[in-house]
């Protein structure tokens, strides 16, 4: 990318054509042309060119989502970009491009639930196992490889607990016994760090979280590599998980904010966390603490860090934990992220995905906080009304 990463956001995907600094909402189904040997040229030409936007059936896309596509493959420096309906149907197309009965996979401890719920029950049906390793001991990685191993998964941080992992260690694991990895960079974007340019063959995006940024679309994205392009074309053609052209052009219109909003995000999650340290009885899940492995881990790859962080709550008494979270004025109670507005959840079992290696003790407790573009000073006199209600 000649352009920096900023400039390029605002710059991209003009429609010269009309004139607008948006690229056209272009629905369709059937794609009509002059004759069957232009089908035919159109055909030879997405074998030739196989990421140029070349259709002849609109399950293949339109020009907004190849627009999307290749705003997204700048961004991740990549090969290509697949562009699905929802994070989870990234994640699922990564997976199954690459896996086969008989296979194994190797996840990380902290993946998100619906990952864990996919790959350890729903792929068992197919005969695919899944081991799990723990984030900060990757001896459990290596220990889990044989022959039958297709694709390590790294969700990094763990989206829960926000461990940060040794990704070059877990490259280096990989690349020795030639086993495919994928990255889940939901938290970073390639705003602030980029998994394929580092070594992973595939990183997935959820569209619906930052590159949106407006709680309004869900999508997901799959960048590869070569090595990996031809396997995840195949999945994606016969799944037919492909993004429609109006949640592209959501996508499109919240990308041209991302940097102004990641900074803000960031810079607000920072003053909260310096608040909340002052409370003994509160652990700050994120990179903030210089002497902390966290933080080391990373400083070590990433360039910033977004707005999502973890709580863990050291209280005898889980009603007050709840009453802190229900007193909360500006943080909405729900899934998901990367929007706008601040956000709370209390995480339960079912949040954390059954955890092996979770390292909470009984009488803590974990919140997560999504840190919105408000005024940090109205974030932080909420949370210091709602803290009193805690035990």
């Amino acid at each position: 990318m000649s352009k920096s990463f900023k400039t390029f956001l605002k710059h991209t995907a003009k429609d010269f054509h009309n004139h607008s600094v948006n690229p056209p909402v272009v629905r369709a189904s059937t794609i009509i042309f002059k004759s069957m040997q232009e089908i035919r040229k159109t055909q030879r030409r997405a074998i030739k060119d196989p990421t140029g936007g070349h259709f002849d059936y609109a399950r293949a896309g339109t020009s907004t989502t190849y627009v999307l596509q290749k705003i997204l493959t700048e961004l991740e420096e990549c090969y290509h970009v697949f562009v699905a309906p929802s994070g989870m149907a990234s994640i699922f197309l990564a997976i199954i491009s690459v896996v086969r009965p008989g296979d194994e996979i190797i996840i990380s401890d902290p993946v998100y639930s619906p990952t864990r719920i996919l790959t350890q029950n729903f792929l068992k049906e197919f005969n695919i196992k899944t081991n799990i390793y723990n984030p900060y001991d990757l001896n459990t990685l290596e220990e889990n490889i044989n022959n039958r191993t297709k694709l390590i998964y790294v969700e990094n941080p763990g989206s829960n607990s926000f461990e940060f992992q040794d990704l070059e260690k877990i490259i280096s694991i990989a690349k020795k016994n030639k086993i495919l990895t994928v990255m889940d960079n939901t938290w970073a974007t390639p705003y602030y760090f980029k998994p394929i340019k580092f070594g992973f063959d595939m990183a997935i995006v959820s569209a619906t979280k930052y590159y949106s940024g407006h709680s309004d679309v869900m999508g997901g994205s799959l960048a590869v590599n070569k090595k990996v392009f031809d396997r995840v074309k195949i999945s994606e053609k016969i799944t037919g998980f492909r993004l429609g052209p109006d949640d592209a052009y959501l996508i499109i219109r919240g990308l041209r904010t991302l940097d102004v909003r990641l900074d803000r995000h960031s810079e607000n999650a920072k003053k909260i966390a310096k608040f909340l340290s002052t409370y003994k009885n509160i652990e700050i899940l994120y990179p903030y603490k210089k002497n902390s492995l966290n933080y080391k881990m990373w400083k070590k790859y990433y360039s910033g860090a977004s707005g999502l962080i973890g709580l863990k709550i050291k209280s005898n008494n889980i009603n007050s934990v709840r009453k802190f979270v229900n007193s909360l004025k500006l943080f909405g109670y729900g899934y998901s992220w990367g929007g706008f507005e601040s956000l709370v959840l209390h995480q339960e079992i079912r949040e954390t995905g059954k955890r092996k290696f979770m390292n909470v003790t009984k009488n803590q407790h974990l919140v997560r906080l999504h840190i919105g573009l408000e005024d940090p000073k109205d974030l932080i006199d909420d949370l210091k009304q709602a803290l009193k209600k805690l035990k």
